[in-house]
């Protein structure tokens, strides 16, 4: 089961924390969430939550 943990307002942004989140070891998703709009909803394993998420927040707040 994958839980979405942040919507990217860019492709590039959504890029960029796949790519920091990889390079941490964990498995990563993106998908569009609306087209028109341009948002992406980066995705991580349930499973992985919470380690993503101490990762996750360095990565946004640094």
């Amino acid at each position: 089961m994958w839980t979405v943990i942040y919507i990217a307002p860019t492709a590039k942004m959504a890029e960029n924390i796949k790519k920091r989140l990889t390079e941490e070891g964990f498995f990563v998703k993106i998908r569009p969430v609306n087209l028109s709009k341009q948002q992406y909803e980066i995705l991580v394993p349930s499973g992985e939550l919470e380690e993503v998420q101490e990762v996750f927040n360095s990565i946004i707040r640094p």
